[in-house]
């Protein structure tokens, strides 16, 4: 499996996405997204499989993870790299149980509850929302920089990376990325903007400075 680079992580919806989803995903890996993860809310199981599989041929070779968010079964069944937790999921222990060493698991952080999950059952932490973000308006309270920088130096004694996630974009990248948390996930910003991959050069040149 392809190991989950956590730098410049873009989320797709490749059933309701806006544009092209497949095209977005490439151009936006050309233009230097190091992970992608398939997110389909409003999906049924086998769209979000078959929207998977499409995603994981289209990046065949790209050497770029893509990673399923909320369902484990999709996962596996469909061969990503990866599967991304909530509290409301599989717990991360027992999708490790399930899955094994190979597949990452990532686990969101809300809050500081949500580090104490077992040693050795998350390989990535998704931190945040750091902003409101439309794309998501179910998530917690956003957690703002200060609260991102708390929760990063809480998680970083764990020795597992974390991105920050929740209205990212290239005007607060760097603040964000100035908390010293080591990589940005980001959907909108990449996903819905005219050219996504002019946005993900963009964005990966603040990644890149920092």
């Amino acid at each position: 499996m392809t190991p989950v680079d956590p730098r410049l992580y873009l989320i797709v919806d490749p059933v309701h996405g806006p544009g092209d989803p497949l095209a977005v995903a490439c151009d936006a890996v050309a233009g230097g997204v190091t992970a992608v993860q398939v997110r389909a809310p409003a999906a049924t199981g086998r769209e979000l499989y078959d929207g998977t599989c499409a995603v994981l041929a289209a990046l065949r070779g790209s050497g770029v993870a893509v990673v399923v968010d909320d369902r484990l079964d999709v996962a596996l069944a469909a061969g990503a790299d990866g599967v991304h937790l909530g509290r409301h999921d599989v717990p991360p222990a027992e999708a490790r149980r399930v899955a094994g060493p190979e597949l990452s698991i990532g686990w969101s952080v809300t809050g500081p509850d949500d580090l104490d999950v077992p040693s050795g059952a998350v390989d990535l932490l998704g931190i945040g929302p750091v902003f409101a973000t439309a794309t998501k308006p179910d998530a917690a309270p956003a957690t703002g920089v200060d609260g991102l920088r708390r929760l990063w130096n809480a998680a970083r004694a764990r020795g597992v990376p974390a991105v920050a996630i929740g209205g990212i974009d290239p005007d607060n990248a760097g603040e964000v990325l100035a908390t010293g948390v080591p990589g940005l996930c980001v959907s909108s910003a990449i996903a819905a903007a005219p050219d996504p991959g002019a946005a993900a050069r963009a964005l990966r040149t603040v990644v890149d400075g920092a």
